[in-house]
């Protein structure tokens, strides 16, 4: 056996996502022959790749198939996370993907997807942030179990920064970490948004892959606010299969699919799509209805991401600070780990297939008034 049969055969071996064999897309590394034993690495687009299985048998089949069938393979994975920012990265300059978790309306179960993705995502062997851009109603610090904790200063080039708390492989920070949780936020939009930007610019996320953020329900100023200051790889929308969030639901995605804002869609999440009650582990009750998210996703052709149920593991995780990806229920992380797969395929497929991620220059609109102008 030769490299050059080896890669010939493997140029036979297609990116299930990207449409193009692994040596074109020059994946395939460090080719090691002893005899009848052959080893290479294979470098995947994210480390959180769900098709790891698929394309080590696609590798192994066709090295036996077009080489030498008595050949011994061994398939090794290392990964390089993919990034399109063609910004100057003078702000977050090690985040290679920003991502924003989005709902048209509360109580979809944002936050819960949001911080379960992260974990997700982390333990798939990516470097993970979460920040909760939910500045009137923060959430992640309670789901994280940091209740009462306050975060570190370090100096970072002359500059302090603060330190995010880390727990289950995440970096995170919240605003519910800064402030008395007896206190409402009782802030105008441009104090919010100078918020957002000290949580972008004055927290020292170091490098990740991933930034997950949690964006506040709705379409306002925190979100403009987002694609002003950061380069947002793209967008996840949370819903619920219920007519009133689907609706709501559209209006999210119709505001990053405007013009002006060119954010891409990496898919959307249909959370609470079924009960299924312990002692009857084969029942499905849809109780807000069936496949509205998936519908929908046909509807604005984007990609379809996943089904999580409702669970009452995935309520109590979240209430005691101990989300379900970090706790022991392997049937609902089973659900949150195909839903990170998907999310991870399509972020890798945003970045081969779409425009490069820059921030957003947002213009008002040409009939607005002087007030919504200076507001822009």
């Amino acid at each position: 056996m030769t490299t050059e049969e080896i890669l010939k055969a493997l140029s036979n071996v297609q990116e299930p996502d990207l449409g193009k064999d692994l040596v074109t897309l020059n994946m395939v590394k460090d080719i090691q022959i002893a005899g009848k034993k052959v080893s290479f690495t294979v470098v995947l687009t994210t480390p959180a790749c769900p098709l790891k299985d698929m394309i080590m048998n696609a590798c192994i089949n066709a090295i036996k198939i077009l080489v030498d069938k008595e050949a011994s393979v061994t398939v090794n994975f290392t990964s390089n996370t993919t990034t399109n920012r063609k910004d100057d990265k003078k702000i977050l300059k090690g985040v290679r993907n920003i991502i924003a978790v989005v709902s048209g309306k509360g109580g979809v179960g944002k936050s819960t997807v949001a911080s379960n993705l992260a974990i997700a995502l982390s333990q798939g062997g990516a470097t993970v942030g979460l920040m909760d851009a939910d500045i009137y109603g923060p959430s992640q610090h309670i789901m994280f179990g940091v209740r009462g904790d306050r975060p570190m200063m370090k100096d970072v080039d002359g500059k302090g920064m603060i330190v995010p708390i880390e727990k289950f492989g995440i970096k995170m920070m919240s605003i519910g970490l800064l402030i008395d949780e007896k206190q409402a936020v009782v802030w105008r939009g441009p104090m919010v948004s100078s918020a957002i930007r000290q949580f972008v610019s004055d927290v020292d996320w170091g490098d990740l892959d991933y930034l997950v953020i949690d964006m506040p329900p709705g379409t306002g100023d925190i979100h403009l606010t987002i694609v002003q200051t950061v380069p947002v790889t793209g967008v996840i929308v949370v819903t619920t299969p219920q007519t009133v969030a689907l609706a709501d639901a559209k209006k999210g995605i119709a505001m990053f699919g405007q013009a002006q804002l060119k954010v891409p869609v990496i898919g959307l999440v249909e959370n609470m799509s079924y009960f299924t009650p312990a002692e009857l582990p084969e029942n499905k009750y849809y109780i807000f209805g069936k496949d509205g998210g998936r519908n929908l996703a046909e509807e604005f052709d984007i990609p379809f991401l996943g089904q999580i149920p409702i669970v009452q593991t995935i309520r109590e995780g979240g209430d005691t600070g101990v989300p379900v990806m970090a706790g022991n229920d392997e049937i609902t992380k089973k659900a949150f780990e195909d839903f990170a797969g998907a999310a991870a395929r399509g972020i890798a497929m945003r970045n081969a297939n779409f425009d490069a991620t820059e921030i957003q220059e947002i213009l008002p609109h040409p009939h607005a008034s002087q007030g919504e102008m200076e507001k822009v």
